[in-house]
Order: C-alpha cells, then structure tokens, then sequence
C-alpha cells in the first residue's frame, strides 16, 4: 500500500540536499559547531525576512518562549494568558519561567484561535504577559492584544511556531509583537534536521538579555552576569534553515494551493467543518484541520487506507494530567472541549500531488457516508 504521509520531509529535503551538504562540509572542515558563523548569517536573514531587528537563533521552541518571558522580566508570581488549545510547550515554557499559565477558550469553531473576549475577561494586575498562538498557519489578531496588554503594563509575545511566513494585515507574524518565538522543529514549514528554535524582537534592551540567558547569562566566556541556560542554535543546523529559507516563500504557495484544493474537494460534504481564514491573513497552511463527526471512526478508517491524518490537538490544555495544578475542571473551555474531539488534520506539504488529495478526499468522505 501506498502511504500518504501528513507531512513528507524526504520530497522536502530532495530540494536542498546538494546546498546543506556544500554547507555542512564547510561547517565539518571549520569545526565551529557552536555559534559558528552561519549562525550569525541565518539570524540576520531571519530577522530581515520577519522584519524584525533581532533574531536569536536556540535550541528549541520550548526554550525560545521561556527565554523570551524571562528576558522580559517574568518569573515567580506572574500570570500568563494562553489558548487552551494548543501544544503543551506554551505551557510549559510559562511554568519553567516560574509564572503561571492562565487559559482561555477559542473563539470560534472554524479558526480555533485565541478568544479575544475572553482575554479581556482574565487580564489583572497579575497579568504580564499574554501569548497568542498563530495556529495551524495564520495569525491570531494580536493588534486587538495590544491595548489589552498595555490596559495592565503587560507584555505580547508570539507564538509563532506555526506560522513561518504568514502575514497578518500586511505583516509578517513575528513582528507583530513586543517579542516572538518559534521552533524550527522538522515538520514545521520553515523545519532543522533536529531541534531548533529562535526569539525575535525590535527591542535592542531585550534582545541583548535574550542573548544573555541563552549562553549560561554569559556575556564573555567564563563572565556569568545571570543565571542563564545552555540553549544554542547548532551551526548545522543554521546551515539547514538557511538553505530553506530561500525557498520557504515559494513552498507556502504551494502549501495555499493544497489548501484551495481541498477546500473544493471537501465543499460537497456538509459533514465536513473546513477551516476559515481570518480576515487580514495570509495563511501558510502548516496544517490544514478539518472538524468530522465521529473522528475516531474516521481517523482509523483513513489510517486503514493509508492516509496518515492526525490530530492537533486530541487534549486541551486542562485536562493534561501535566497541568492538573491549574485546577481547571471539565468544561470549563467548552469550545476547546467541543472540538478536541473532532478535529482531525489532512497530509498536507508543498510537494502533495492532486492525485493525493483526491484520495484523500474520497476516503474522508466515503467514511462520513
């Protein structure tokens, strides 16, 4: 049997190949595999392409939010405002800092997006920052947080591991805010061939503590002027981000393509909920998440027929055993609730054939008949 991939890094990777591995060989011949130059020449092309003033290349996603709220100044006693719908690592990266993560529900059934309203509802005095997730490949309204955050003296930052490339009113996201996080993990749209991850902001003051926490607070070797963390972008693996970054424009095109695609194959099914793009994005499409009745049924059956759909996410937030601390009960996100049980994601990357999505089609609709 043939087997659909969600995402198929092997077609991805074909297209650098020969560029990563000229880079690399420079790398191996150099031996500077921590902060090596490349490094330096990957951050300021990503900050150039996001439009912000500074990019800081780490470890990991996880660790750019964690870096990017203590450079901020969040630690102990602080509140962070979150969705509960999204990857446990915004989470986790708020209780690593030593704040706590505040949850909020979705806004709406078709973008799963963080609920402004409800944002509104939570804010406090203890409120220091808020993070919104671009989810799936657009952008949440982060211009409608602002306001809210300077309301208490808060700060916005990104999550932006999902969105490499969108735009939101003319802007990309990373740039929307007073600072920004992303992961490089492989399947994202801009992927390493290992963990990675970077911190963005125009703020030379932040940037420059940023920089401090990622190297052991280190300004100088053997210097220590804060307690820091190990959490270094490798230099091979700048060397891969490099060589996709230059194509990352044109395989978002092609991931909008898919996108319009399915939305024409799936608009016969009125069991099918597609996803909405919000007014004043550019979506990237780093999933394409549709809502089905039944989903469990349905995932096995396209399982079966060698379909590797997924789910993004089967779990809200409060009700990780992880997070049972928060003391959220059962309902108390309904719309998060509501959906974790029926979203599910199509295979979806720049490289997927017609053929495919017509498969694919055909077997998600032929198991909701």
């Amino acid at each position: 049997m043939t087997i659909i991939p969600l995402v198929d890094l092997r077609a991805q990777h074909a297209a650098v190949a020969e560029n990563v591995a000229i880079g690399w060989q420079q790398v191996l011949d150099g031996t500077a595999f921590i902060n090596g130059p490349q490094v330096a020449t990957f951050e300021c092309e990503y900050a150039a392409y996001i439009g912000t003033r500074h990019c800081l290349g780490v470890a990991n996603g996880t660790d750019a939010i964690e870096i990017a709220l203590r450079a901020l100044g969040i630690g102990p006693g602080d509140e962070c405002i979150l969705p509960a719908n999204t990857f446990i690592a915004t989470a986790e990266a708020v209780c690593r800092a030593g704040a706590t993560p505040v949850l909020v529900d979705c806004a709406d059934d078709d973008t799963y997006l963080m609920d402004i309203d409800a944002v509104a509802t939570a804010i406090n005095s203890r409120t220091r920052a808020i993070i919104p997730v671009h989810l799936y490949g657009q952008a949440a309204p982060v211009e409608l947080l602002l306001p809210l955050a300077e309301r208490v003296g808060a700060w916005v930052v990104e999550d932006a591991a999902q969105s490499q490339g969108a735009r939101r009113n003319g802007m990309r996201a990373g740039a929307l805010a007073h600072a920004a996080a992303t992961s490089f993990y492989p399947g994202k749209n801009l992927g390493a061939y290992g963990d990675a991850g970077a911190v963005l902001t125009n703020s030379d003051v932040s940037a420059q503590r940023m920089r401090l926490i990622r190297d052991h607070g280190s300004p100088r070797k053997y210097e220590h002027e804060i307690l820091g963390v190990n959490s270094r972008l490798d230099t091979l693996q700048a060397v891969v981000l490099s060589a996709k970054l230059r194509r990352l424009d044109g395989w978002n095109s092609a991931r909008r393509v898919a996108a319009a695609r399915y939305d024409a194959l799936l608009s016969r099914c009125d069991a099918i909920v597609r996803p909405r793009t919000l007014d004043g994005n550019e979506h990237v499409w780093h999933l394409y998440v549709v809502r089905v009745p039944d989903r469990d049924r349905v995932l096995k059956e396209l399982h079966a027929a060698g379909i590797a759909a997924g789910i993004h996410y089967p779990t809200p937030l409060h009700l990780a055993p992880a997070l049972a601390g928060l003391e959220c009960a059962r309902g108390s996100y309904p719309v998060a609730e509501r959906t974790a049980c029926e979203l599910l994601s199509l295979p979806l990357f720049a490289e997927i054939t017609p053929e495919q999505q017509q498969k694919v089609a055909s077997v998600l609709i032929s198991a909701l008949h």
